[in-house]
């Protein structure tokens, strides 16, 4: 299977402080992972990598084929669907829904002077659809709820057909009706044939989607453990990870922590 994400050997600094450290990682492009560690472990410091968003202080990151540092890294952003909360502070209130989504063909976060064609009109109008948006095309992104914007992202986010689709806590501060039916969309489309490469950060393995197929757990800066979801994800790992006693369970493809 292609490699879509290459990180050999890398660190990052930031006011000389290690934020990650000698990280070596590949995904392929049919694979879907969960990055899992505690505060401040350097998850959303790896997918910014991952975006090409950052560059690193040493070692080498190859994005869908492209090297940093050696490429146009406005080409790969086009390739790689991205969906933060740090994203979002960027859209318009005062853009539609319908805009906020269909302004990523251009990888803008706002209408401008860019020409759409009646292509991308459709495409857009599908994907609302798809996250159960369709009736809140011209509503401003301003007048939506906390849900709805996640959504937004999430279908921003997948607009342009990537081949690599990174969601940076896609459902953290939810409430419980918003997080479990964003989790739910996010599970069928992680299942659906011919979804791209998928890497999801989050802080609760009970927000990982059905469908995820890998995990990495993170502790400051590295990486503690890597491998098949099933494998990863134990009571053992996640105990020695985070610094507590827990037990893990699994029921109908979601995971569970509780404190021992």
């Amino acid at each position: 299977m292609p490699v879509v994400l290459d990180i050999q050997n890398v660190s990052v600094l930031r006011d000389q402080k290690s934020i990650l450290n000698n990280i070596n990682w590949q995904v392929l492009d049919d694979q879907r992972w969960v990055i899992i560690g505690p505060n401040g472990a350097g998850k959303t410091t790896l997918l910014r990598l991952a975006a090409s968003h950052i560059h690193p202080s040493a070692g080498e990151v190859s994005v869908l084929g492209e090297k940093l540092g050696t490429t146009n890294v406005f080409d790969i952003r086009t390739r790689v669907g991205f969906a933060s909360s740090a994203l979002a502070s960027h859209i318009p209130n005062t853009e539609t829904v319908l805009n906020s989504v269909m302004t990523a063909a251009y990888a803008v976060t706002g209408r401008w002077s860019e020409n759409y064609d009646a292509v991308d009109e459709r495409r857009a109008l599908r994907v609302l659809g798809e996250w159960r948006l369709g009736e809140l095309a011209d509503r401003k992104f301003g007048t939506l709820s906390d849900g709805e914007r996640k959504r937004v992202q999430l279908a921003r986010a997948v607009m342009t057909d990537p081949e690599l689709l990174l969601l940076d806590e896609p459902v953290a501060s939810l409430d419980l009706a918003a997080r479990e039916t964003t989790i739910q969309i996010l599970g069928e489309y992680a299942k659906a044939p011919g979804a791209p490469a998928m890497i999801i950060v989050t802080h609760h393995l009970e927000e990982i989607p059905d469908g995820i197929t890998h995990a990495l757990l993170l502790t400051d800066g590295h990486i503690f453990a890597a491998g098949k979801i099933h494998e990863t994800i134990t009571s053992d790992k996640i105990s020695e990870a985070f610094g507590v006693k827990v037990q893990v369970g699994l029921d109908n493809g979601r995971y569970r922590a509780r404190a021992v």
